[in-house]
């Protein structure tokens, strides 16, 4: 009888050649059939002799029967996400940008934009031994049992030149066959069908456990390895390199030397894309050359070397047949057109944002119109024009009064929102603030949902984000369908938001234009609330990234007598209202300088410079301008960071004059 262990190591290494050649390369090499009794002999093997467990055997496809929680892990480098641009005037500014940036027109890298979800996958010794989703971009949701169901995604690569760790990113998506299969089985089971195969395949990545995952037969293309870790110069050459070790990188791309190429990707696909067996919902349009890449570097939000180009909805004409009024958290008033059902990208739309008076206006939008409808980024149902104007039709009067407490509506000069100013008496605006401060991205109190904060307000629980946390389970116990468990859980998961740091805590307080990066950038400048609170508008307008509209915003809250007494109250219930102490600056020798950098260095990689320049006080900047203070330059330097920094007398120093200044 053949050695178990032996017969094992042989299952494994055939089943993951014949992934490879299903998979990534195309080119099958047995039928289903054998492919499955190969599987099952090995997992019948596997639970024969648990003492041969390996986490990256093929096995793990068929994923576990065991509910899972997802840890959030934050990424070695952010997952910023793309500029968007939807006409070829935008796409040639952007080429133009660079071109300006450079002092050179680049080579670029076309490639198809995938409707489905980012995926970053982390490689140790060539095996798979994490995956994370984008999530805010600097953490995300670990993954990785459900990614190991992935028959595209190996669990174990092969080559020469492998690094011993990376970070590879892709796209996971549904195909649109196993899509329409899946609804055609949620449809018969009686369960509400998923909009789209972007949705569908969302979902399924959450799924709690992996072995149900497996059914959804999701399917992945790896397009980005992060610079650093490639040794290839140039981005198409990484993706070669990774065709190599067994990843499925994509399958249509093309290198561009010129406008013309791009343009013509563009037209290509944006006339055969309903070919392709998966959605798309443009391209993308990335600098080839690695070093370039740096040199251009990034915005808060987005790199600047690459865009995504998005191809123009699909439209139908359909009646708008009514318009009511929503109050958002911040007391911003939208319109919104309910319209005569519709089959539009995959849903049936019913309503459409208007946005906002001026563009019911601009429209000349009439109550009883046949107007046209698309999805924006395929996405969000909105009105773009009126095809028809029929007979008894009314124009769309915008209201003068709070349509939730009857408050009269204001409309600051230069702003397009109207606004309801009864911030702490309207209930849309009490309830909002309290689901935007329990929501994920926020305090993540995922204990409460939405129905609950809802009956919490009416039945007079709470009224403001600081009440929750004098919440007490014999009250909530009072409240039908509640028992002493899920009681419980509400208090504990308030409990363990005291331990969410300062600058999600700030996010969380809902204060206008003060998104999760603009958050970060505050609690760094001003490590205490008390702090953030005192800071005059021209004081927080100083700071990179803070224009005077945030800031006058920040300015607002604080001034506001309600607001004073829920941030006291939030720092006696113990909330992280304080920055922690850094363990990255060891010396203030820098002080607050700003420094770019650009080329490459003899001692030190960037990353490693930038660290050196934030440990010592100062602060690694992207772009030259006239508040930079030094150009720490290195060989093969931009020719336009350099010709600027000489326009604006900026000091320009080497590494060895770098390291001087902080040794």
């Amino acid at each position: 009888m053949q050695d178990p262990g032996k017969r094992i190591k042989e299952l494994r290494k055939t089943l993951h050649y014949h992934n490879k050649k299903y998979y990534v390369d195309a080119q099958p090499e047995i039928s289903d059939f054998e492919y499955d009794q190969l599987m099952h002999e090995l997992i019948k093997l596997e639970k024969e002799h648990p003492e041969y467990d390996d986490p990256v055997s093929p096995s793990k496809r068929v994923g576990r029967d065991i509910n899972q929680e997802f840890e959030q892990v934050k990424h070695r480098s952010p997952m910023l996400s793309l500029d968007n641009t939807y006409s070829k005037e935008e796409l040639q500014a952007f080429l133009q940008r660079v071109h300006k940036g450079l002092g050179q027109d680049p080579e670029y890298v076309c490639e198809l934009k995938y409707d489905g979800v980012s995926i970053s996958l982390t490689y140790e010794k060539a095996v798979l031994t994490r995956a994370v989703t984008r999530g805010d971009g600097y953490q995300g949701d670990d993954v990785t049992d459900n990614v190991r169901t992935i028959h595209s995604v190996p669990l174990k690569i092969q080559g020469e030149n492998i690094p011993e760790l990376f970070e590879i990113r892709g796209e996971i998506y549904m195909p649109r066959p196993v899509f329409d299969e899946l609804n055609t089985q949620r449809e018969k089971e009686g369960k509400e069908p998923f909009a789209n195969p972007r949705n569908a395949a969302a979902g399924s990545l959450k799924m709690q456990k992996s072995a149900e995952m497996a059914k959804r037969k999701l399917d992945c293309f790896l397009y980005s390895m992060v610079a650093g870790d490639t040794p290839a110069k140039t981005h198409y050459n990484s993706l070669k390199l990774a065709k190599m070790w067994g990843f499925r990188v994509p399958e249509n791309m093309k290198l561009a030397n010129n406008h013309n190429d791009i343009f013509d990707f563009v037209d290509y696909w944006d006339e055969n894309r309903k070919k392709l067996p998966y959605d798309i919902d443009g391209i993308v349009l990335k600098v080839n050359d690695f070093s370039m890449q740096e040199e251009l570097g990034m915005t808060a939000k987005s790199p600047r070397w690459a865009i995504a180009y998005k191809f123009k909805a699909e439209q139908l004409v359909t009646r708008l047949e009514s318009v009511n009024y929503q109050v958002g958290r911040t007391g911003a008033i939208t319109p919104v057109a309910n319209l005569k059902p519709v089959y539009l990208a995959g849903t049936t739309v019913k309503r459409a944002s208007l946005h906002n008076a001026d563009q019911i206006k601009l429209l000349d939008l009439y109550v009883g119109d046949d107007v046209y409808v698309e999805k924006g980024g395929e996405i969000i149902p909105k009105v773009v024009g009126v095809a028809n104007r029929n007979e008894n039709t009314k124009p769309i009067e915008f209201i003068s009064k709070c349509p939730a407490c009857g408050t009269e509506l204001v409309r600051k000069e230069g702003e397009a929102k109207h606004f309801c100013p009864n911030e702490n008496g309207c209930p849309p605006q009490i309830s909002g603030k309290i689901k935007h401060f329990i929501s994920r991205k926020a305090m993540d109190i995922d204990s409460i949902g939405e129905e609950t904060v809802d009956l919490f307000i009416r039945e007079g629980l709470i009224r403001n984000v600081a009440d929750l946390f004098e919440l007490k389970a014999e009250d909530i116990l009072k409240l039908d369908r509640f028992r002493e468990k899920s009681a419980k859980n509400i208090i504990d998961g308030i409990q363990e938001a005291k331990e969410v740091p300062y600058p999600r805590v700030v996010y969380a307080m809902g204060i206008r234009y003060v998104g999760e990066t603009t958050a970060k950038v505050l609690s760094k400048a001003f490590p205490d609330i008390y702090k953030l609170a005192a800071a005059s508008k021209e004081k927080i307008a100083s700071f990179d990234e803070i224009g005077g509209t945030i800031a006058q915003s920040v300015v607002d809250y604080f001034n506001l007598p309600s607001n004073q007494e829920i941030v006291e109250r939030l720092v006696e219930h113990g909330l992280q209202l304080k920055a922690e102490p850094s363990d990255t600056q060891i010396t203030n020798k820098l002080n607050g300088a700003k420094i770019v950098i650009s080329g490459s260095f003899e001692n030190h990689s960037r990353d490693e410079l930038k660290a050196l320049i934030e440990k010592h006080g100062g602060k690694s900047v992207q772009s030259v301008s006239s508040k930079t203070d030094y150009l720490l330059a290195g060989e093969n330097i931009g020719p336009a960071k350099l010709e600027k920094a000489k326009k604006h007398n900026i000091s320009i120093i080497s590494e060895n004059e770098f390291r001087k200044m902080i040794d």
